[in-house]
């Protein structure tokens, strides 16, 4: 009874000793910065108990192909809870679900025992962000770092002009527009939050694009025409990080009869790269009656800053 005490105790990491004690917590690691051979990652934790000093030394390794860390059913990245059948076969749990709890390698039950060791791993193995070579310097578990890219502020953003391939931090971007794309006049369309800006734009041209003062946010105006008349949307050029570029704006177009409809959201969407494809949702359609044949849209757009005005 006292040694399996003891055993309990050691497992549970409470065990005593005049001595300090190493232990080795595997942990595989994606390390772009290793160079000359040096153990990246090794780290000594000291922890002061009572009448002992603990030692902990975690290591690091190397895993080159992450694709084995993905579901080889669906291909995506592993997460937990991750199952395996009898044979050792493994796959994540919406793909168990689809293939209605058989084993698609050697059509055995899967769904069921859970693969604790292959759920540690994923845990364990820390990747950079993808936008890492642009400043990011967040790390994550293996698939967790997807979600964050699509709000991390480091993300590229795509230069709206036309037969433009330029791609950068948004704040590069934007002084790249008003350095490279000024009208013939020399000047950008422009907004100043808070006021109303004329959003005048040619149907065939399909955009028009704002930029609040000098080298400030970028904001989409694109139109779509469809069989129930002209689509319109107003998307913010930037990454979807908390605190960059957030805006609400409000809408309106007037017919020449002076009827006038108005659209608007408390939430400007955000986009990394303008999309030229029919929007399905958060957009104006304003009716082909309602334009008397005109080729142009010539609107009116009043841009806040969340949280400020």
């Amino acid at each position: 009874m006292e040694r399996d005490t003891n055993a309990e105790q050691v497992l549970a990491g409470e065990a005593s000793s005049s001595h300090p004690k190493r232990q080795r917590l595997s942990s595989l690691v994606e390390e772009e910065e290793a160079e000359g051979g040096e153990n990246v990652g090794e780290v000594t934790v000291t922890v002061a108990g009572d009448d002992e000093v603990t030692t902990t030394e975690v290591r690091s390794g190397m895993l080159l192909d992450l694709d084995l860390l993905d579901c080889p059913v669906c291909c995506h990245a592993l997460t937990n809870p991750i199952f395996q059948c009898d044979n050792g076969h493994i796959a994540c749990s919406d793909c168990c679900t689809n293939m209605r709890n058989k084993c698609p390698s050697c059509t055995l039950p899967i769904g069921i025992h859970r693969s604790r060791i292959m759920e540690r791993v994923v845990e364990a193995t820390m990747v950079t962000c993808p936008n890492a070579k642009h400043g990011c310097t967040d790390k994550f578990s293996y698939g967790k770092e997807l979600a964050h890219e699509k709000e991390c502020s480091f993300a590229r953003c795509y230069c709206p002009a036309s037969d433009c391939n330029y791609a950068g931090l948004c704040k590069d971007l934007y002084r790249h527009y008003h350095a490279n794309h000024r009208s013939r006049d020399g000047f950008c369309e422009t907004f100043t939050c808070g006021f109303n800006a004329d959003a005048w734009i040619h149907i065939s041209d399909k955009i028009l694009v704002l930029q609040e003062g000098r080298e400030g946010p970028l904001v989409a105006v694109q139109c779509f025409e469809e069989e129930q008349g002209v689509y319109v949307t107003v998307n913010c050029i930037a990454p979807r990080a908390p605190g960059v570029s957030e805006f609400s704006y409000q809408l309106s177009y007037s017919s020449y009869e002076g009827q006038t409809m108005s659209f608007g959201s408390d939430e400007m969407d955000r986009i990394q790269k303008v999309s030229f494809q029919t929007p399905e949702k958060d957009f104006m359609c304003v009716p082909h009656y309602f334009m008397a044949e005109r080729e142009s849209l010539k609107m009116k757009i009043c841009i806040r800053r969340r949280g400020k005005e």
